[in-house]
């Protein structure tokens, strides 16, 4: 199983039990909202208003790429969108299927296999940019994208801070600017909300270190007790993945000032033209 593909299905299970969501992305830390549990579903829930005031007045049809639980599709149908939802085969795209059943088309591929002939007013991306290469993904929108129409997309990207940093993911955001210039798009909306969403790391990190550490810290105690030799030669075997695993997730790094040095969380809307200006 991909390594990222199961971590976005156990996280969310996760976010279901501990904080009564069916998101999965970071959430929109309004002034005054305290930084707790459960406040996190009320964070998320800001998210999405702050996503669909920026979907232009006249859009009518939107592509969902990597549409997660489907909770996202499902509000913006509610709000009168004609939704089509694009996702890879898996559990979460089951999800979304069963969710949007009779109100949405949900197409189990990758995005850059994605073949249909309908064209569309919006593609969003919703934290799912980072997933997919970016020359596939501008190659893709111009083929389901008419001129005037637009991408708005919401997603971390890597800056240019020296040093190695303890939160992976995103595409680096000096990489994505050089190939944007190059496509037929104009940036309409640019904001960085780097301060807005950072605060969710301080939820994940306690979920980290309070519960799913000392549950590993215990798991490996009991396969020691139970299977010794098969332990030490797994723990000898895979001690660099174990090590690296470790400073990643399980030294405290994964917080707000990390991911503020680290990470640019943009929202951006950006509209397609005949040919660069």
């Amino acid at each position: 199983m991909d390594s990222k593909k199961l971590g976005l299905e156990i996280q969310v299970n996760l976010f279901k039990f501990f904080f009564d969501s069916d998101y999965l992305h970071y959430g929109y830390w309004t002034p005054g909202l305290e930084v707790k549990a459960p406040n996190f579903k009320q964070a998320q829930s800001a998210f999405v208003a702050y996503l669909l005031k920026h979907i232009p007045p006249h859009v009518v049809s939107i592509l969902d790429v990597g549409c997660g639980t489907g909770k996202v599709a499902e509000e913006l149908i509610e709000k009168g969108y004609q939704v089509t939802c694009v996702s890879p085969p898996g559990k979460l795209t089951e999800m979304a299927a069963d969710r949007l059943a009779g109100k949405s088309e949900v197409h189990a591929v990758c995005f850059e296999d994605l073949k249909i002939q309908q064209k569309f007013d919006l593609v969003l991306f919703c934290e799912s940019y980072q997933y997919i290469p970016m020359e596939k993904t501008f190659q893709q929108c111009n083929e389901l994208l008419n001129p005037g129409e637009f991408i708005l997309l919401a997603d971390f990207f890597q800056t240019e801070t020296p040093g190695k940093s303890p939160l992976g993911g995103g595409h680096r955001l000096k990489d994505f600017c050089e190939l944007l210039s190059k496509q037929p798009y104009q940036i309409r909306v640019d904001n960085d909300i780097t301060d807005a969403t950072a605060p969710t790391m301080e939820l994940v990190n306690q979920l980290t270190m309070k519960v799913v550490y000392p549950s590993l810290l215990l798991l490996d105690e009991f396969l020691m007790s139970r299977y010794p030799l098969l332990y030490k030669f797994l723990r000898w075997k895979f001690r660099k993945k174990i090590e690296k695993n470790r400073i990643k997730h399980f030294t405290g790094q994964r917080s707000p000032e990390n991911f503020k040095k680290y990470k640019s969380y943009r929202l951006l809307l950006l509209e397609k033209i005949a040919k660069h200006d």
